[in-house]
């Protein structure tokens, strides 16, 4: 991907080295956004992180975001004066912040940033995911105007389901790259 720097985008907690965002790294040498705190995320912080990393980038960039990564996407899209760099964004298995279940251990983070976001975008989500249900996640997409893949039972769509570097999400991802 000539021109274009992948961002890696983990949720809350990181990406361990079995999830498929770690495969990617290692496997296609994509660039991890390190946050200073993965256990205490603090939503300004990450959007700050985002918007340097971006302005920092070569080129233009594709976000991949897993879980509290998506919710990350979707605040920063609603500020930032760089949005334009980004040529497109996969988003898989959204972390609901607003369930009752993840409002406290998560403060700060809700309510989820809905308005459109400015760039192609690519939400998958999964009929079993204990982190958000099917129908939120269908909402999520619908209002991001981002296309909807339905990956079955997937879980949380991470290190959990044995992807392994999960070809089928690299497939999705290369859809955003311009002739």
């Amino acid at each position: 991907m000539k021109n274009v720097t992948v961002l890696i985008l983990p949720g809350w907690q990181g990406s361990g080295p079995e999830h498929w965002q770690m495969h990617w790294v290692r496997r296609f040498g994509d660039t991890l956004v390190e946050q200073n705190d993965w256990m205490r995320p603090r939503r300004g912080d990450w959007l700050a992180r985002l918007d340097e990393v971006v302005i920092d980038a070569p080129g233009s960039v594709l976000l991949v975001a897993h879980s509290l990564g998506c919710i990350q996407v979707a605040a920063w899209a609603a500020f930032s004066r760089h949005t334009a760099r980004v040529q497109g964004a996969l988003l898989v298995a959204p972390g609901d912040v607003e369930s009752h279940d993840m409002k406290n251990k998560l403060s700060g983070w809700s309510p989820i940033v809905r308005q459109p976001l400015p760039f192609a975008s690519i939400l998958v989500g999964s009929q079993n995911d204990p982190y958000c249900s099917v129908e939120r996640a269908q909402q999520m997409a619908n209002d991001w105007r981002a296309s909807w893949v339905d990956l079955g039972h997937a879980g949380h769509i991470n290190a959990d389901s044995a992807l392994g570097d999960w070809p089928q999400g690299r497939a999705l991802l290369q859809t955003f790259l311009k002739d």
